[in-house]
């Protein structure tokens, strides 16, 4: 164990912390009570991993400043005390030290995990460790009632518990959270498989999901990247303090680059801090649309400035300002419509959704992200939706589709037509998508799947006065 892990376990540390969670929670409750009554609740954040316009407002917002900081981690019981606003990057450096990390850790680095579990993260564990929000062993909770509860599985407040996940603030702000951590090994072993059919590669995908190795190799993290309908990989990775050379791609390497070859199998190793980030340096393949993987300028690019938060300032101007549609319009070609969602559809409907989405979206690469509900230990809760913002069935493997771009809008098409389409053809395979970004439901469609009256109970109970907007609101009609 490290310096810094052991003076991490000191009882003054300990009590640290928890004395500025005490601090950070007491200018949260002023921050509310500053808010007028009949004002729309909301956080005072200046940044933010959804893409999702709101309307403007110029009531204050909560104060969430001291919520930012890893309040204790237990290596003996490794559970990790994290203020609600924490960064994963600080996160995973907090418990790293001792051999630790959290069971699912999202790709971007500024993801904090109470937006992690109120809305929906994932990565390459989750084929073994589901989503992040079962992980979690309790959270105190701001509601929109001005009361922060605490909530538990099994306890009085269990029911918010269990609706929190794919709320997104809608029933409130995650203020403290106690999770579980799990042991990781100084680097992860890959190898890039690659396949020349989809169908193929979706069978290999369900398989090792179940049996968890490949070629007499345990597999430990899972994820894929396609290119094209006959150029796609899987990404398996395997824990291991063996010595030896890693690649570095913070640097001139992209890594989505290094995934690709003609056949077979190509190999690979990573530290375990650099697996963890390593889709963040370039925002997965995203950092080409600013340049940044043109060698010329990429060697001009401040090394700092590579990474996910800073191209989300980017994307912010260009929000504000229009600037892409003006250099299209220069061009002649029509405004663009961006399309930038996850979806989980059955494992068996993979190929069926990647070939259509290649047909007829021209986006590329697209990300695979294979998942699992965590098994329970309880029989009798065994085929239980416990989630029922976002209802996944038990024992049933989902693929996560990642894409992140934009297509040119054509005339005489609603707006947001290729959203419409990609939201119907998710539907029709028994699929859901994250409301992260621009959604298009109408409301009865949105109640079906997104919770309905289960939803409108957790609301009215925890928010009886509406000081939150409620989901449909913001998530569709970008309030």
């Amino acid at each position: 164990m490290s310096l810094l892990g052991r003076a991490g376990h000191e009882p003054a540390a300990r009590e640290s912390g928890y004395a500025a969670h005490r601090a950070g929670v007491k200018r949260l409750l002023d921050s509310y009570r500053a808010i007028p009554p009949g004002a729309v609740v909301r956080l005072a954040k200046k940044t933010s991993n959804l893409f999702r316009a709101r309307a403007a407002t110029t009531a204050p917002g909560l104060d969430v400043s001291g919520l930012g900081q890893v309040i204790a981690v237990d290596p003996e019981a490794r559970t990790a005390d994290v203020a609600g606003m924490t960064t994963y990057e600080d996160l995973v450096a907090a418990t790293l030290p001792y051999g630790l990390a959290p069971l699912v850790v999202p790709q971007l680095k500024t993801i904090t995990l109470g937006g992690a579990v109120t809305g929906l993260g994932i990565e390459s564990t989750s084929f073994r460790n589901g989503l992040p929000h079962e992980s979690v062993l309790e959270m105190d909770i701001l509601t929109g009632a001005g009361e922060i509860i605490t909530a538990t599985p099994t306890g009085e407040n269990a029911d918010l518990f269990h609706g929190f996940p794919n709320s997104y603030g809608t029933l409130g702000y995650a203020v403290r959270l106690k999770i579980e951590l799990e042991p990781v090994l100084p680097f992860v072993e890959l190898r890039h498989v690659r396949f020349h059919n989809l169908r193929d590669m979706e069978a290999e995908l369900a398989r090792i999901v179940e049996e968890r190795r490949y070629d007499n190799e345990d597999v430990d993290y899972l994820d894929g990247v396609v290119f094209s309908a006959g150029e796609s990989y899987l990404t398996l990775g395997r824990k291991t303090d063996e010595p030896g050379p890693v690649s570095d791609y913070t640097g001139m390497d992209i890594f989505y680059r290094s995934l690709q070859h003609a056949d077979g199998v190509k190999r690979d190793r990573l530290t375990i801090a650099d697996y963890l980030w390593r889709w963040d340096t370039d925002w997965f393949w995203c950092s080409r649309a600013f340049g940044a993987q043109n060698p010329k300028i990429r060697r001009l690019w401040p090394k700092s400035h590579r990474r996910s938060s800073f191209y989300w300032k980017l994307v912010a101007l260009d929000r504000k300002h229009h600037i892409g549609d003006r250099l299209e319009a220069r061009k002649g070609n029509p405004p663009q419509e961006r399309v930038v969602q996850d979806i989980e559809v059955p494992v068996q409907h993979t190929a069926d959704f990647v070939e259509w989405f290649l047909r007829e979206i021209p986006i590329e690469p697209i990300w695979l992200c294979p998942l699992r509900l965590r098994a329970v230990d309880d029989p009798a809760t065994e085929n239980a939706r416990p989630w029922p913002l976002y209802p996944l069935e038990p024992q049933r493997t989902y693929v996560n589709v990642g894409f992140w771009s934009a297509v040119p809008t054509k005339r005489g098409q609603p707006e947001g037509a290729a959203n419409r389409a990609i939201e119907k053809i998710v539907s029709a395979f028994d699929g859901h998508k994250s409301l992260y970004s621009d959604s298009y439901y109408d409301e009865a469609e949105f109640a079906q799947l997104y919770g309905g009256d289960t939803y409108t109970e957790l609301k009215n109970r925890y928010d009886p006065d509406q000081r939150l907007l409620n989901l449909y609101s913001k998530a569709v009609q970008r309030k």
